[in-house]
């Protein structure tokens, strides 16, 4: 009875043992690839329990999560013929499962190898055609964008979905940087300077207007001033005109007496006239009713 029972027994575990070879498993964060010597067979496993034939059949899986290839900075030549440092990140995962095997034989190492160097490709064709100032500020978004999409549309053959390509850093290399901050002082000094040679012809022209219209406010005001004095001087003269005119022999008397005050103003004066000069009229006792 024990004899029989130990065959037996081993049945059973040989039994055990390829049910438990018989039988895998597939995480939903997996692919799975089954082959028959080494042929493959069937790659369209849902996430679950799943069936195989001991030694004829073998499973390979696949991580299918969004993968991160963080690559170490690459050196790109932009259409200035500078070159500068681009450390960027690529968001992929695996698509087609047999491609990627039948591509790589299911290395990793060696889709990221080639998943670089289209990368980089797509890099140089974008950056060759554009400047350092359009690759840093003004067309970054759009680089990334063009550099995703054409990646995608190469790796797609190999089983490789290309999800996002960022660009996390742009560096010039010291050789480059020195020349190129250079430049971008001198440019900056030259518009500086044309900013302001543009403040100093404003300035002149402002002052220049200034000054004329200062000129014709003047001008303007000494017209009016001499039109106002003449005025002031006519109507001061009609008014002596019409005082005097009511007594001639007064007014001739008053100009003598002025005559007399401004010619003897000085004690050096000396006239040298005739005593009978019209001037000493009214020293000689006046003429003829004065």
């Amino acid at each position: 009875m024990a004899a029989m029972r130990f065959p037996l027994l081993i049945v059973l575990v040989i039994a055990l043992v390829l049910g438990y070879l018989s039988l895998f498993t597939v995480d939903e964060r997996e692919k799975a690839i089954m082959f028959r010597l080494g042929e493959i067979v069937r790659s369209d496993f849902e996430p679950g329990l799943h069936f195989q034939l001991p030694i004829v059949n073998n499973v390979r899986k696949f991580d299918s999560r969004v993968l991160t290839l963080d690559s170490r900075p690459e050196q790109i030549l932009t259409g200035e013929k500078k070159n500068v440092l681009i450390d960027y990140y690529v968001k992929w995962r695996i698509e087609q499962v047999e491609d990627y095997y039948r591509a790589f034989s299911g290395r990793e190492s060696d889709a990221v190898s080639r998943m670089a160097q289209t990368i980089k490709d797509g890099l140089q064709a974008e950056l060759g055609n554009r400047t350092i100032r359009e690759v840093v500020s003004d067309e970054r978004t759009q680089i990334m964008q063009n550099v995703a999409t054409k990646a995608d549309e190469k790796m797609a053959p190999f089983g490789i979905d290309i999800i996002d390509v960022r660009i996390k850093q742009i560096e010039l290399p010291p050789n480059v940087a020195t020349s190129v901050f250079d430049r971008m002082r001198a440019e900056r000094e030259r518009i500086a300077k044309e900013h302001r040679a543009e403040g100093e012809k404003a300035a002149r022209i402002i002052r220049a207007r200034a000054d004329r219209q200062r000129t014709e406010l003047l001008a303007d005001s000494r017209r009016q001033a001499e039109e106002i004095r003449g005025a002031g001087d006519a109507q001061a003269t009609q008014i002596y005109a019409d005082a005097f005119s009511q007594d001639e022999d007064f007014f001739d008397f008053y100009r003598s007496m002025q005559a007399y005050r401004e010619s003897f103003a000085s004690k050096q004066d000396i006239l040298l006239l005739q005593p009978d000069s019209e001037f000493f009229q009214y020293f000689s006792g006046g003429t003829q009713g004065r």
